[in-house]
């Protein structure tokens, strides 16, 4: 049977290192970002290397939907997805037929990397709305909550909370997505050189950062727009999972 997980994120929060630490385990195939270049074509955003992707990867949400869906194989097929990608000609009743996942980073925290690659960012830029109906989505279909876990808290826990993300999706934790090789994967989509250096120097969760974030005043407003959206789903967040190792450790 193949578990088809989707991990729905806006920008700048962790989504790629996310991406790595399932790709590093022997039973999983990764998939990343496939709306792109639906995103990128129907909407005209200028971003780096666009017309490569536009050129090389599949533009029609209808055809990669289909794939997404029946795509089948004895692994665990992970599907890295961006939520601003899900315009909104984008019929949803596909996505039902995955095991959907929710990422999500502090709203101050986001902002302020996305503005340093989109200046003066908007609500449509974070991907929060598109992330708030996918959730509430879930939450009907389902009866209860999906699995959403804070960004902050991975890389407080990584261990715990990737624990816990893969108990509520029902598959077991593999210790090999705590840790990775350094460098970039044939999996990473065309816009990797553009967007992936600091993933593909990395070699695990990296540890969070305790600093306060400095908010220009320009993107409060912004902000407290993010707020009321990202707490409606922060509250269902999962919480880590001790396991035998840690509680040995801290004795």
């Amino acid at each position: 049977m193949t578990i088809r997980i989707a991990m729905w994120s806006g920008p700048r929060a962790i989504s790629t290192a996310m991406m790595r630490a399932w790709e590093n385990r022997s039973d999983t195939h990764v998939i990343d970002e496939p709306l792109y270049a639906h995103y990128l074509k129907a909407t005209g955003a200028g971003h780096p290397g666009a017309d490569e992707v536009i050129a090389t990867c599949d533009t029609s949400w209808e055809s990669v939907s289909r794939e997404l869906v029946e795509i089948s194989s004895n692994e665990i097929i992970y599907q890295k997805h961006m939520t601003h990608h899900l315009l909104g000609m984008i019929d949803r009743t596909w996505i039902d037929r995955l095991i959907n996942c929710f990422l999500l980073r502090s709203p101050a925290r986001m902002a302020v990397s996305l503005d340093r690659v989109t200046p003066d960012p908007t609500i449509a830029d974070t991907g929060l709305s598109e992330q708030l109906e996918l959730f509430q989505r879930e939450c009907d279909r389902r009866g209860t909550p999906p699995p959403v876990v804070v960004s902050a808290d991975v890389l407080g826990d990584p261990r715990g909370m990737l624990t816990a993300l893969c108990c509520a999706i029902g598959v077991p934790f593999d210790e090999a997505m705590l840790s990775w090789p350094a460098g970039p994967r044939d999996s990473d989509g065309a816009w990797a050189p553009h967007w992936y250096r600091t993933v593909e120097a990395s070699t695990g969760f990296g540890p969070p950062r305790l600093e306060e974030t400095l908010v220009p005043d320009r993107l409060l407003g912004i902000i407290d727009q993010m707020q009321e959206l990202y707490d409606q789903m922060a509250v269902h967040s999962l919480s880590p999972v001790r396991t035998e190792a840690q509680d040995v450790a801290d004795l």
